[in-house]
């Protein structure tokens, strides 16, 4: 754990055009891109006890990286590591150069989304509607592999309203793999982009695990990771027995010290830092970015679900929702609302992680 925040954070790109060799990304454990939830302030509190777990970011639009303010949209701090870029937009050339620029940001990875299916995104042309488009995701592919050092990969679906056979998917697969992609992330849901918002496509569209697998059986060179659904540690390693990682959303936000015990329990590690510990580990960071102009309410949302189900959990998250937002609210407002809860009683409210 970081007991000390180092450095200022990558507030400005750093040029990391280097031809030192990459190492591998261990892929066993992958956090979800989640728009307003895995920004840079969460993926640092998370990386305190996960130091092994691939962090992505939020989805980016490559169109707001190559017009927009590229330094403030690609901040994160070099203790996120090992963290990847998830993009998103359908021309290969501005994709090209928002690859780019994610490169000399330090990411270790850029990933394309072609799985969100929002009616924002898809009035853009890109994420889950791009499935109907191989071709043109492919093109999108080579010509980000062509820009950049770093893994290139996607994050799709399993299909998309009544394009959603075994057939149709496997064509999308062998067009973008055709191009140079070799790391396939697949959420194990079909995508309705007409009539279900993008809430209800994350549960009504049935799981369809079994595909997924299919998929690394038959295409064993690609690099298969699974997202959908995944809320236990057994089920994780379930899924670990026959694909190459999981990647985890909404269960990863909801509980992020259980978590970081589960990674421990797939990479070997010790067991995370009480929840206690934490946020006092978290201070530092806190403190330098209340200095930055960061309101202190952008990280204590963050910080809401650390504790789970022990007396004074709940006026913890009274006390951070009521107070952080104020004007001038410092780490004053996060000590008293851990004075409320009981040291004694600071347990791992998940699964052990040997489970």
């Amino acid at each position: 754990m970081q007991e000390q925040y180092a450095g200022s954070g990558n507030r400005t790109m750093n040029s990391l055009h280097d031809t030192a060799p990459r190492p591998a990304l261990d892929r066993r454990l992958c956090l979800a891109p989640m728009m307003e939830w895995t920004d840079r302030h969460f993926r640092y509190l998370l990386r305190l006890g996960a130091p092994q777990m691939l962090l992505y970011t939020e989805m980016v639009t490559s169109a707001a990286l190559v017009h927009g303010d590229a330094a403030r949209l690609l901040a994160f701090h070099p203790d996120e590591q090992p963290v990847a870029l998830q993009l998103g937009g359908s021309n290969p050339q501005e994709l090209a150069q928002a690859a780019r620029l994610g490169e000399a940001a330090g990411y270790a990875e850029i990933n394309l989304n072609v799985g969100c299916p929002s009616d924002r995104v898809q009035s853009g042309r890109f994420g889950a509607c791009l499935m109907a488009e191989p071709t043109l995701v492919g093109d999108c592919v080579a010509a980000m592999r062509e820009a950049v050092r770093v893994p290139v990969t996607v994050k799709c679906r399993i299909g998309i309203d009544d394009q959603d056979s075994e057939s149709d998917l496997r064509r999308f697969i062998e067009t973008v793999a055709a191009a140079g992609c070799s790391v396939f992330i697949v959420h194990a849901r079909k995508a309705w982009l007409q009539g279900l918002n993008p809430k209800q496509n994350r549960e009504i569209p049935p799981l369809d695990y079994d595909r997924v697998y299919r998929l690394k059986r038959d295409y064993s060179q690609l690099t298969v990771v699974l997202n959908g659904g995944i809320t236990r540690l057994e089920a994780a390693r379930e899924h670990l027995a026959r694909l190459d990682g999981v990647m985890i959303g909404r269960e990863a936000y909801a509980n992020p010290h259980a978590m970081m015990c589960w990674d421990a329990a797939l990479y070997g590690g010790a067991e995370p830092p009480s929840p206690h510990a934490l946020v006092r580990a978290y201070l530092p960071y806190i403190e330098h970015e209340l200095a930055a102009g960061t309101r202190l309410a952008s990280m204590t949302r963050h910080m809401l679900n650390l504790f789970q189900a022990v007396p004074g959990a709940r006026a913890w998250r009274r006390h951070l929702s009521e107070h952080a937002f104020r004007l001038g609210a410092g780490v004053e407002v996060i000590e008293a609302a851990l004075a409320k809860v009981p040291e004694r009683l600071d347990l791992v409210m998940a699964e052990p992680a040997g489970s």
